[in-house]
């Protein structure tokens, strides 16, 4: 059986699920290697050190041991650290490597023109193009951003998040969907994340008022809080949405996922800045129809546009009111895309089905098969109509940052 080591900066309660997977796949033979303490937010959220699984171990409390891993054992997933030193040894020796890795141009692929940073990518990563080192593109724009710097060529797979995956009796779940208010349910829109920049607060706010303006009856929280919270307040004010709409304040992860379980859209309004977005699996977990920014980077992988959610262009901003009001007016269509968007996670992206994919694809790596070739016009029209046409490990699409499928 393979020795398989993950080398990130610590566990989170999105990599568990995947690496309690690996740890099944691999009959034991697994294990996380955390490279620093974890942040002083993620212990007050709750991630203790007692919390940790047996399989993670500490480079700072056991180096040689983990060194001594790293170097010998059959494969190496290396992500979620910028530090090359840890893999240094193990890349002058040929040995397979397995990097997981979210985009390198989140604010703009302009930034490719830096010569400072292709000299740092060139280093890091074009260097190995005819190495046994591969990529994982944790996000629809990676394998774009890597191509920029003609990086591991025929060796980008798809990849992402994976959170705990729920199974519930699906028809059951979207029977009690809904906001209850004075005997009626109204239409229930849910909206969870910081209060920062970049995940756009503002707008669940514009589309409520929007939707209040064409006359829709609906319920929306928005959960959390952040550096813009005095002008979410301020803007929740000018619209007079405080009857349609109610600032939850922040809610602990079980608690957001009792609150998607019960709304039947979610709206995620991030920008490109979004590397992944694990909320975007939650949600469809939980049978919520999304409408998503395109650039979002689970948005391309999770999404097929107008089948399991909706995708927006985030520069147009109309178009998220268009899409929220047609699912609002339709609860047909509303459920059938919560439906699908449930089958998605629990039938194609989670954790069980992406170690899986991932032991066939490093016991294909060692025969010495590789391929990123896909046929975007075939990609295309598998997504319009609800196939399943990227999953874990499948090749990575090359996605252009400049339009969506229609």
């Amino acid at each position: 059986m393979l020795r398989i080591c993950f080398v990130s900066n610590y566990i989170n309660h999105h990599q568990i699920p995947f690496c309690n997977a690996m740890c099944k796949e691999t009959e034991g033979n697994f294990y996380f290697i955390q490279t620093q303490p974890m942040e002083a937010e993620r212990v007050r959220m709750g991630w203790h050190e007692e919390n940790r699984p047996d399989y993670v171990h500490c480079y700072y409390e056991e180096e040689e041991w983990c060194r001594q891993q790293i170097r010998d054992c059959d494969v190496v997933l290396f992500g979620g650290c910028d530090e090359e030193s840890y893999i240094a040894e193990r890349l002058q020796s040929g040995k397979l490597i397995i990097r997981i890795s979210e985009r390198l141009y989140k604010t703009g692929q302009w930034k490719a023109i830096s010569p400072r940073g292709l000299i740092k990518k060139y280093h890091d990563h074009t260097r190995y193009r005819k190495a046994p080192v591969y990529l994982l593109c944790a996000g629809g724009y990676v394998a774009s951003d890597f191509q920029i710097v003609q990086a591991y060529p025929k060796k980008k797979y798809c990849w992402g998040y994976f959170p705990e995956t729920r199974h519930y009796d699906v028809q059951q779940l979207l029977d009690q969907k809904g906001y209850e208010c004075e005997g009626e349910r109204l239409p229930y829109l849910l909206w969870a994340a910081r209060f920062i920049d970049w995940k756009h607060p503002e707008l669940p706010l514009e589309t409520a008022h929007y939707l209040k303006q064409k006359g829709y009856r609906f319920h929306m929280d928005i959960i959390g809080g952040g550096a813009m919270e005095e002008e979410v307040k301020k803007l929740l004010a000018t619209y007079q949405l405080e009857d349609c709409v109610y600032l939850t304040g922040y809610k602990t992860p079980e608690e957001v996922r009792a609150y998607m379980e019960k709304a039947n859209i979610y709206l995620f309004t991030s920008d490109r800045q979004e590397g992944w977005g694990a909320v975007a699996n939650e949600a469809m977990n939980s049978g919520c129809a999304v409408v998503a920014d395109r650039m979002i980077g689970a948005a391309p992988y999770l999404i097929q546009n107008g089948y399991n959610g909706y995708i927006y262009d985030d520069r147009q901003k109309e178009e998220i009111f268009r899409l929220t009001e047609r699912l609002l007016a339709d609860n047909e269509l509303c459920r059938q895309m919560g439906e699908r968007a449930y089958r998605t996670i629990t039938e194609v992206w989670n954790a069980e089905n992406a170690a899986h994919n991932l032991m066939s694809l490093i016991a294909g790596l060692t025969a010495g098969e590789e391929t990123d070739t896909v046929d975007s016009h075939k990609l295309q029209e598998e997504n319009r109509q609800g196939g399943n046409a990227l999953y874990p490990c499948a090749p990575a699409p090359i996605i252009s940052e400049r339009r969506k499928s229609k």
